[in-house]
Formats: C-alpha cells, structure tokens, sequence
C-alpha cells in the first residue's frame, strides 16, 4: 500500500507555509514559492527533516550539505526570479558535477574528487534559481554494480539503477524531483521499482556536458518526479521548450505492444497487460495491439553491443589506471567491450538506425507505444539491480519514455507502464502519458 500512498501523493496541494508537505507537487512547490505563500528555507527545512528521518535506511544520498542547502534557500528568498524554478530544491545523480561538492560517480576511485565546475544542466537549473539540496547515490559509474540504496518501500529489494538514489529519493518524499541518467534502463527501471515517475527524454534534449560519460551515443539526461505534469515542467524549463502540460484533454492512439522481450515478464506485469487494453478503451483511448518488425528481435542484442563497446571506451582509463579499484563485473565489462570487432559495432549502429526507421512509421498510426517498463515487481536482494531487458530497445531507439506508475503487485511493490513517443516529439508523449496518468489514476480510485 505505501506504493499507491507514493504515487497518489504527487497530486497533494501545497496547503501549508510553516510546514510543507514533503509530497507536494513540484509545480505546487514552485508556485507556492513564486507567490511569496511559502518559503524556499521552508521547503527545504521540510525536506531535511524527512531526509533525517527516512534515508537511514533508504541511504538515497551520497553528499547532503545541511548548511549549504539552507545557505542556497536563504539566497532565493532574499533575491527575485521570474524563472519558474526558483528556489525549487533537486537531488543531483552523483555522475553530475557540481562546483560545490564532490563527485565521486559511484566509484573508489574518484573519492573526495571535487570538480571545479557544474555540468551543463546544474549550471542551468542554478541559473533559474532552483537550488541543489545535495548528491544522489549511483552505482558504480553509472553501470551495473550496486550501491548502498535501498527500495523505499522495502529495504529487503533493489530501488534498481543506476539511478538508484534519485529515484529512491522522490518515492521517499525527499526531494520533489531528482536528476538522473539513463543509457540501458537508468531512468524507467528504477522509476518502475520505487513507483514514481521516470522521464527519459529523446536523445540529446537536455545536454550532458559535465556528466561522466558511459556511451557516447546512448548517454541521456532524464529525471523524476511523482507526477507526468512535474516532469513535464522541470525538463521544459531546462529545455526552454514548451513541455508542460496545459488544460487540453487529448485521446491518445494507443499501440499496446508487448515486445519481443515479453516471455521475461513476470506474472504481474502479465496479469496488468491482461487487463490493461480494457482499461484504457474504457477510458476512451483507441486502443489497438501492435506488434514490431522483425528486425526488432535483434535490437536487444544491438544495443548491448554498442554500450559495451563504447563502455569500455568511455572508462579506458579508469580501466587502465586504477583496475583494482573497479569491481569484477565492469572490469570483466570492459574486457568484453574492447574485444568486439569494429564490424560488429558498425552492423548494430545500422540496426540501431532501421530500428528508429520502424519505429517512425509504427508511431505515424498511434501517438504512442505503450510497453513494460521492467520484468516486474523490483527484486529481492541487494546484489543486483535488476534487468534492463525492457529498457534497452527504447534507449536505442533515442525516443522520449516515460514510466507511470500504476498499481502494486504481489508484493506490495509498484507497477506501472512505459509510454513511448515519437523521437524528437517529447512534448505530445508526455501529454498521451499524462492522459494515462490520469485515467488509470481515477479507474484505481474507482
């Protein structure tokens, strides 16, 4: 149940000043704090205090400056912005640099490394006034191998990754919206196992200079929130691009498409997809089934070819240099990128490019695909992070995903859908998952 509480809770009004609510909206936040009805130093007081009380054990946070961040609230308070950002506090993924606290990126040997400057979009978000409450944990380098976080919902499962921290930290009630990174499955798996949302946008919106690189072709600056319509605000005014839901009311042309992945979905996530065309048609979607070419068969393995290739590139190194502090798995990683023939990378780059091709033409019948953002319920254990077989296809094919949260499973953990767009068009995918948001939001309330 405390995954539906999460989910809910994105809608809840900012209805107090003194004490704010830690699960408030974004946009409630932000226009409570433009309106002068609320504080920056009282948000971010509130969010200390849950912090305090709930990252002992969720362990979301890999740097959190109490002083500063009170120091950067007190700062907006006493100036003036019209950016709609202004004095809105965000957890920063710890592959970002930023000019005021370390940056380690999940790694032994980057610690106590202090950048000298900001990447490219904490600089912009510092520019419109949002201020940075501290750094979320990652796994190492933003790759496989776990860190400390656990699942908000339960410590016993993975929160997923590598975004593990960020995503932990907006289900928690932490932090109202959080950065993350996404080069196979970062953003949307753990969006999917803390149940809030994820917004992986199209390759190349936001920009990623000053974010360690894992894969030049695939590297993605996403976030998440509790809500389509917060993620929609926060990246369109990084962006300056007008994403942020408006009144309109549009039905979306859904393709239900289950993937050629579907054999690994687990009951849960069979048993929602079951029900889920009925669902939405009854919501007044047009709702057919559709199924990818062929060649998406290959576009898995494709992908993995590429992130292992430009991996090992990425990290040569850190590879070189200091192997013995990286753990087993990446090195292993590492060894296998720099061993595949150029020819094999060259033959999944046009993959990669007639998969995008396909996608074009599916997505000129239906506004969007709706598919499985992860296997299912997050996993038990902290060894692993789950897997991203659900995730890979997407974050080839440079499209706009986005994940809703849904409903539970057997466990009590969070399930949801992925939503995917039409690559470049991030402003009509979110509108057809807001849609989605809300219409299954309201069945669920029913």
């Amino acid at each position: 149940m405390a995954a539906q509480r999460t989910w809910c809770a994105a809608y809840a009004p900012l209805h107090r000043l003194a004490q704010v609510d830690s699960f408030a909206s974004l946009i409630g936040i932000a226009t409570a704090i433009g309106r002068r009805e609320t504080t920056a130093d009282a948000v971010t007081r509130g969010l200390l205090e849950r912090i305090a009380a709930r990252d002992p054990v969720v362990r979301a946070w890999s740097h959190l400056d109490t002083a500063g961040a009170l120091a950067q609230a007190g700062a907006r308070d006493a100036g003036t912005s019209a950016h709609s950002l202004h004095g809105v506090p965000v957890g920063v993924k710890d592959v970002f640099d930023t000019c005021d606290m370390p940056a380690s990126y999940g790694s032994p040997i980057y610690a106590g490394y202090q950048p000298r400057s900001d990447a490219a979009v904490v600089a912009l978000l510092r520019g419109m006034g949002g201020l940075v409450l501290g750094k979320t944990v990652t796994t190492e380098f933003a790759t496989f191998t776990p860190n400390v976080t656990t699942n908000p919902h339960n410590p016993a499962h993975t929160p997923g990754g590598s975004s593990s921290g960020s995503a932990a930290a907006v289900a928690a009630g932490m932090v109202p919206v959080a950065f993350g990174t996404q080069t196979i499955g970062s953003v949307i798996r753990p969006a999917a196992y803390c149940g809030v949302v994820g917004y992986k946008p199209s390759f190349g919106l936001l920009p990623r200079t000053g974010v360690k690189a894992i894969s030049e072709c695939l590297d993605t600056v996403g976030c998440f929130t509790r809500s389509v319509a917060d993620a929609a605000f926060f990246v369109g005014a990084l962006a300056r691009r007008p994403l942020a839901i408006g009144a309109e009311d549009h039905t979306p042309r859904i393709g239900l498409c289950l993937t050629a992945q579907w054999p690994h979905a687990q009951p849960e996530t069979q048993a929602l997809f079951a029900g889920l065309g009925a669902r939405l048609s009854g919501a007044g979607a047009d709702v057919r089934d559709h199924a990818m070419p062929a060649l998406y068969d290959g576009i898995n393995a494709a992908q993995d070819v590429i992130a292992a290739v430009e991996m090992a590139a990425c990290l040569a190194d850190e590879h070189r240099r200091f192997p013995h502090l990286m753990s087993e798995r990446l090195r292993a990683r590492l060894d296998e990128g720099a061993a595949i023939p150029a020819g094999d990378y060259d033959a999944a780059i046009a993959l990669a490019r007639q998969g995008r091709e396909a996608l074009a033409h599916a997505l000129a019948e239906f506004d969007v695909l709706v598919v499985p953002s992860a296997m299912g319920e997050a996993p038990k254990g902290l060894g692993a992070t789950g897997d991203p077989v659900f995730n890979r296809t997407w974050s080839l094919m440079h499209a706009p995903c986005v994940h809703v949260p849904i409903t539970t499973g057997p466990n009590g953990l969070p399930l949801g859908v992925q939503v995917v767009g039409r690559i470049g068009d991030d402003a009509h995918t979110l509108v057809c998952a807001h849609w989605i948001e809300r219409r299954l939001r309201e069945t669920n309330l029913a």
